[in-house]
């Protein structure tokens, strides 16, 4: 903005080159003066830019507007149990405190372990609401149900950041109760990276707040996972990949990310299965709603109907049903290389035979990561978890709701199996916030998939540890 002065004088400038000249007769009544109008210097692209970005935010100041902030963000993963599961870390509190969470694209509620909890929560990270100067107590109960365990404790409101971006009014649960081996250590809790339709506690999820408010440069959120399971001397937590939100890393993936529609109002992240093909044949599979498969970030394996998972293993020499605890798995020889795509409307993507093969429990028989899964209620009929996940980048659209699938890159692939120090927690600057909408009261969670997994887990727990299903 010029000032009074500067502008008094500029105009002196313009009505006549001679202002600070000799004094000279004043002009006859009526006589007219010529005005000058100086030649503007032409801008470059770059200047026009910087000069339009400055104009807007000058005047949205001098009308007292607010400037809306966008940014992107990045967190790094940590791998758990050669792929069991993968987690990040969030900050809670003021001042802000770390807690390693699952990042689960299956549910859509935050909770963390509180100073509390008095079961299955040893050797973490406890959240104190008496250290947060911000904390909200709701006052309102909290529980959860998944199929490997469960969770209960009261809803609360803080800030919380992840990522360099923050919501102050975060509602969550601080959980004094933890089903035993549901949290591993040093893992903390959950953030739930659903929809708000089917949380819990009511809430607005943090990334949904985010998203819808503006915040993020692209309404976007993706995922590149690393791969241990057939790794050497493979540590209990390695590199797990990356979490970014507000634009994809094009290092990550090659060619063009294949973007995919959500078919219902969104609720899980759900597209429908169109193809799938094992060892070069193709499976019949139902089309329209009994095709739907929730892709799901939380889910360590693939489970899928009955009928379609046998005729999975039946194009597999020497396959087996599972028995005890494994039962609704398949056995097969090890020495077979299983190889299984799976489409959802666009390309076709292939499953790495080493992540099909879940584990081994004999010299010479393997179990298959596709299980037998019967949902109940409006849960869709499949689960593609992490199995599918480690083989392609993928992208989770706010608007249009869609999932994205692209080839990875040697650079993510690189990462693969080397042996490395997992990151760090991070508490980073906060380049963006967003204020959440009014939610919460909560009602007792439904099972997660509707399905009794007790003996389904005891099975995986006893080979790679407790995988979050």
């Amino acid at each position: 903005m010029l000032s009074s002065s500067t502008l008094a004088l500029s105009c002196l400038l313009i009505v006549s080159p001679n202002v600070f000249a000799a004094p000279s007769l004043v002009p006859a009544a009526g006589q007219s003066i010529p005005l000058v109008r100086r030649a503007q210097p032409e801008r470059t692209v770059a200047e026009w830019e910087t000069w339009a970005k400055n104009e807007r935010e000058v005047l949205t100041a001098k009308y007292g507007g607010n400037m809306e902030k966008r940014s992107t963000g990045t967190n790094l993963l940590t791998n758990q149990n050669a792929d069991s599961s993968y987690f990040g870390t969030v900050a809670i509190g003021t001042p802000p405190v770390s807690f390693n969470v699952i990042l689960d694209t299956g549910s859509s509620d935050l909770w963390v372990a509180d100073q509390a909890c008095t079961t299955g929560c040893s050797k973490i990270q406890l959240y104190n609401d008496l250290s947060s100067s911000t904390f909200h107590n709701l006052s309102e109960p909290f529980d959860i149900q998944y199929g490997s365990g469960a969770a209960e404790g009261t809803l609360g409101q803080d800030v919380v950041q992840m990522a360099g971006f923050s919501v102050p009014n975060q509602v969550f649960a601080a959980v004094t109760q933890v089903t035993s081996g549901l949290l591993e250590p040093p893992v903390s809790g959950l953030l739930g990276l659903g929809w708000q339709s089917i949380a819990s506690s009511k809430a607005t999820p943090f990334w949904q707040t985010l998203a819808s408010s503006g915040a993020w440069s692209n309404p976007v959120m993706a995922f590149q996972l690393t791969r241990f399971m057939n790794g050497s001397n493979v540590n209990t937590e390695e590199p797990g990949g990356s979490f970014t939100m507000g634009f994809v890393n094009s290092s990550l993936y090659t060619g063009s990310i294949d973007y995919q529609a959500v078919p219902t109002t969104p609720s899980y992240w759900i597209l429908p299965m169109t193809s799938l093909t094992v060892q070069g044949s193709s499976i019949s599979i139902p089309s329209g709603s009994s095709s739907y498969s929730a892709i799901d970030t939380g889910t360590t394996l693939v489970g899928g109907p009955s009928s379609v998972i046998q005729s999975i293993f039946a194009q597999i020499p020497g396959s087996q049903p599972g028995t005890g605890n494994w039962q609704g798995y398949y056995t097969y020889p090890c020495t077979t290389a299983v190889n299984v795509s799976i489409s959802f409307g666009g390309p076709s993507w292939p499953i790495s035979p080493a992540d099909f093969q879940l584990t081994k429990i004999s010299s010479s028989q393997c179990v298959g990561a596709f299980f037998e899964l019967n949902t109940g209620g409006t849960a869709p009929n499949w689960i593609v978890g992490d199995t599918f996940l480690k083989n392609v980048y993928s992208v989770f659209r706010y608007n249009p709701a869609a999932v994205g699938f692209a080839a990875l890159s040697n650079t993510a692939t690189a990462m693969n199996g080397v042996n490395a120090a997992p990151p760090s927690a991070t508490i980073g600057s906060v380049s963006a916030s967003a204020t959440a909408g009014t939610g919460g009261g909560s009602n007792s969670a439904p099972h997660r998939w509707g399905v009794p997994w007790a003996p389904l887990v005891g099975g995986i727990s006893a080979a790679i540890g407790a995988a979050w299903m």
